[in-house]
């Protein structure tokens, strides 16, 4: 198991921009793929980027392509995993997880390690 950590949460204006960290208790995430998901009160929760920890292929839903950006720090202990968030908006308002797996997925059913999670809440 993978021990993760979320911070950089808060409150923010639309409009305005929060990063969000993700910390591993791994030395390394070589071979694995690092997921950021959020969950919004009443609905599912859904993909929003990931990264593959080797190569740093990327890919972002749909509605935060162009706004948010995914990195990742192995030259770290521990290592680290960013999602920088720019452009919010009211409904980008959730509680955001980091998450790992062993296959590249935007399926949250695959991956096995999650942390509890940041909240981001986004203000008109």
């Amino acid at each position: 198991q993978v021990h993760l950590v979320e911070s950089g949460g808060g409150l923010v204006q639309a409009g305005g921009s929060l990063r969000l960290s993700c910390a591993g208790s791994e030395s390394t995430f070589s071979h694995r793929v690092m997921g950021w998901f959020r969950q919004a009160p009443g609905k599912e929760r859904e993909f929003v980027s990931a990264i593959t920890w080797r190569t740093g292929g990327t890919a972002y839903a749909d509605s935060v392509k162009g706004r948010f950006t995914i990195s990742r720090d192995n030259n770290k202990i521990p290592v680290m995993v960013y999602l920088q968030m720019d452009s919010l908006k009211p409904e980008d308002t959730a509680v955001y997880f980091c998450a790992a797996s062993v296959r590249w997925s935007s399926s949250a059913a695959s991956y096995y390690s999650w942390g509890r999670g940041t909240q981001v809440t986004v203000s008109e």
